[in-house]
């Protein structure tokens, strides 16, 4: 699995992780099944430690994007499509509209936006 991280980003790195996998599962990149790399060989593949992706692990877990067992380790779920989005997701939406609106995007421009950029993660 390669993960492009910023170790110099405000963003946590668990989350940058959590982040490129929902990205990668929404990208049909990862499939329903597909096993994740385990939390050593990821930690080692990206020179983080453990914890690190055990914390992105456990969000995702909790998230309903993958599933964990001893056995068989960490594979990816098949998302439920029928939920309704979290509500943290909602207010960066919000966030972003903001944004979109206050750098003069009219509300055409960005449903057309949010449409090209929703249609290219189905591909």
């Amino acid at each position: 699995m390669l993960l492009h991280l910023n170790f110099g980003s405000d963003l946590p790195i668990y989350m940058q992780i959590r982040n490129q996998i929902v990205l990668g599962i929404a990208e049909g990149k990862l499939q329903t099944g597909e096993k994740l790399p385990t939390i050593r060989a990821l930690s080692e593949e990206c020179g983080i430690n453990m914890m690190t992706v055990s914390k992105a692990y456990q969000l995702l877990k909790q998230e309903g994007y993958i599933q964990t067992d001893r056995r068989s380790g960490a594979t990816v779920c098949q998302c439920n499509q029928a939920s309704a989005p979290r509500q943290d997701t909602i207010d960066a939406l919000k966030l972003h509209l903001s944004e979109l609106r206050l750098a003069g995007m009219t509300l055409d421009d960005t449903l057309a936006l949010c449409k090209t950029l929703y249609e290219e993660g189905l591909q």
